[in-house]
């Protein structure tokens, strides 16, 4: 995807949307916070952070075994997201 996405795209799922707002909120999060916060399987938090990854919205940092998710404020159009996730 190489950080083009489509707004419908990513809007197109309230799994994506509550994880991406999740994460802005945080800041940094894991993926066990997001499964219990969510109420999403590991299979379907998996998926749309990829998802995410891919789109250059948010980053995986690793230390050790755990990985922590944030946003990729590098990416413009993280704070419009914010911005509006905010609005929600």
């Amino acid at each position: 995807m190489n950080g083009s996405i489509r707004v419908e795209e990513l809007f197109s799922s309230r799994g994506r949307v509550k994880i991406l707002k999740l994460i802005i909120e945080r800041g940094e999060i894991n993926i066990t916070q997001l499964i219990k916060e969510t109420g999403l399987n590991h299979k379907v938090v998996s998926k749309h952070l990829k998802y995410l990854i891919d789109a250059g919205i948010i980053e995986e940092v690793r230390f050790n075994r755990m990985r922590i998710y944030r946003p990729n404020w590098i990416n413009p159009k993280v704070r419009y997201l914010e911005e509006l996730l905010r609005n929600l």
